[in-house]
């Protein structure tokens, strides 16, 4: 099996001296690459050309009562969440807009907004010389630190922090220090991910994949990176169930369960859920995560963290970012998949068992190369329905941000929010930009377009550094997301599947799958 490097992060030092005199050695690497990926950064979002000046449009109405109109609309206005957006657009000619985001009272202490809502403007938010992310990864509200053990952990501190460098190298380490193993157990859990399907299948005609999917991915993530079996511990087979219950208390304030409107708005988005009710369960996570990622944490240490600060950042990076993640992506390229028929199973196909019986039968990272179209694929799923739809920062200082069209003067301290389906589903910038077309990112043209992929918070042409908010497992990411492709195709000619819809993405059950013949 290939054991090629695939997670090549650009880890740079961070700016300020506050991060330690005694640096790691992962830590003391030059500047000049964290510098490079800010100028190429800067060429998104500073456009040379000068478009007019225009007054932000929007209002947020009356205290309490504008953002509780908001709120309303949002959850349970006619067009859904993003009705509440394209209406905003619509109403004001402009896709940077005023308003206010949920979850408002009595949770965030202001839910005003500029947002937004195309792929000109959107880059800002990435550039944290011109935003600050302190405590903005879930939007206006900040989760308790009670549970995440009373850290603010990685997602909440903003890479001027001194903590933020070692804490990231820290989950660059979590990623990369046992990457040979990463594909042999995706092919090992998932391989018996599928029999289990198959099985539930011929036994009542259908299977569940989202609940499959939670158990293998929890499974894959703890043996791949850890190197534990996490069914084989206290845990057994709760870690998944687990976590959703901990997610939830998180988001609570932003979600949608199908519950009575009136009910669920009370319970949910008006006030916390009250941390001592995931206390235990929190715990039992904690004690397996205490003991399996012992050599992790011992990492940790000698970068200058203490070993429950990064207890608790692992804990969360694999739980909440990584399961969580995969909990969201992969039905949702199942989905997009199963939807894009026949014909195009067929190509995919082809080309994986093409490449794998070229190289020996194996999946390895050679022959994943050789698979442009499976890779082309994951790329327009994250682009149609990326897995993190809003990012936040807090204007550093007095900026013009620029739409497609005009110049909008925003102020120092004022909230921007991005809803990013909106600007990856820009019409300016992607043609049949509501359609999944599979080969979207293929050739020199497809090429060009990968810059406007920021589902990473991020372009993907660009690689995270220790001085930014690019999800650390980008690369990560996009690896096993093709690998999920590959042994779907290596497997099956064909499938087709049902959808339904989840407080997190989608439910995807598979009705059929069709054997490989060739």
């Amino acid at each position: 099996m290939a054991t090629a490097t695939y997670l090549s992060f650009t880890a740079a030092p961070p700016s300020s001296s506050r991060a330690g005199r005694h640096q790691h050695p992962q830590l003391r690497q030059t500047t000049r690459a964290a510098a490079s990926a800010t100028d190429r950064q800067r060429e998104v979002v500073s456009p040379k050309r000068r478009l007019p000046l225009r007054k932000v449009p929007g209002d947020y109405g009356p205290p309490v009562v504008g953002a509780l109109r908001d709120r309303l609309e949002y959850f349970y206005g006619p067009g859904g969440r993003d009705g509440f957006f394209t209406s905003r657009v619509r109403a004001h000619g402009s896709t940077v807009v005023r308003l206010n985001m949920p979850p408002g009272p009595f949770v965030a202490r202001d839910p005003r907004v500029v947002a937004l809502l195309d792929a000109a403007s959107f880059p800002v938010l990435f550039d944290t010389t011109l935003v600050d992310k302190t405590d903005l990864f879930t939007g206006t509200f900040m989760p308790s630190t009670d549970l995440t053990g009373g850290y603010r952990v990685l997602s909440y501190v903003d890479p001027s922090e001194p903590n933020h460098a070692p804490l990231k190298a820290l989950l660059f380490y979590l990623l990369s220090h046992r990457r040979q193993h990463v594909i042999p157990k995706f092919r090992e859990v998932y391989g018996d991910l599928f029999g289990l399907m198959e099985n539930e299948l011929a036994r009542v005609g259908k299977a569940d994949f989202s609940h499959h999917n939670d158990t293998a991915a929890f499974s894959f993530l703890c043996q791949a990176l850890l190197g534990r079996d996490p069914t084989e511990s206290a845990l057994q087979g709760d870690g998944p169930k687990l976590i959703t219950k901990w997610v939830l208390f998180q988001l609570s304030p932003l979600l949608k369960l199908g519950l009575p409107k009136l009910v669920e708005d009370s319970l949910l988005h008006s006030f916390r859920l009250p941390p001592a009710l995931v206390k235990k369960d929190y715990e039992r996570l904690a004690d397996f995560f205490r003991d399996a990622a012992r050599g992790v944490v011992d990492e940790g240490e000698r970068l200058g963290v203490s070993r429950e600060e990064a207890l608790h950042n692992v804990l969360f990076a694999m739980c909440f970012n990584s399961f969580g993640g995969m909990k969201i992506l992969f039905p949702s390229l199942v989905k997009w998949l199963g939807r894009a028929g026949a014909r195009t199973h067929g190509r995919l196909a082809t080309e994986v068992r093409d490449a794998v019986r070229a190289h020996g039968g194996e999946v390895t990272m050679k022959a994943l190369s050789e698979m442009p179209l499976v890779k082309s694929a994951v790329y327009e799923a994250l682009r149609i329905e990326p897995p993190v739809a809003m990012q936040y920062g807090r204007a550093k200082r007095d900026m013009v941000v620029e739409s497609h069209d005009y110049g909008f003067e925003v102020r120092e301290g004022e909230m921007l929010f991005g809803y990013q389906p909106m600007a990856t589903k820009d019409p300016r910038v992607f043609s049949r930009a509501e359609e999944y077309v599979t080969d979207r990112f293929l050739g020199d043209d497809g090429e060009r377009l990968l810059r406007h992929v920021v589902w990473s918070n991020g372009p993907e042409t660009s690689s995270p550094t220790l001085q930014d908010k690019q999800c650390a497992g980008k690369d990560f990411v996009v690896l096993i997301a093709r690998l999920l492709v590959a042994e779907l195709f290596l497997r099956y000619d064909s499938f087709d599947v049902q959808v339904g819809s989840s407080a997190l993405g989608s439910s995807v059950t598979i009705t059929s799958l069709k054997k490989a013949t060739f």
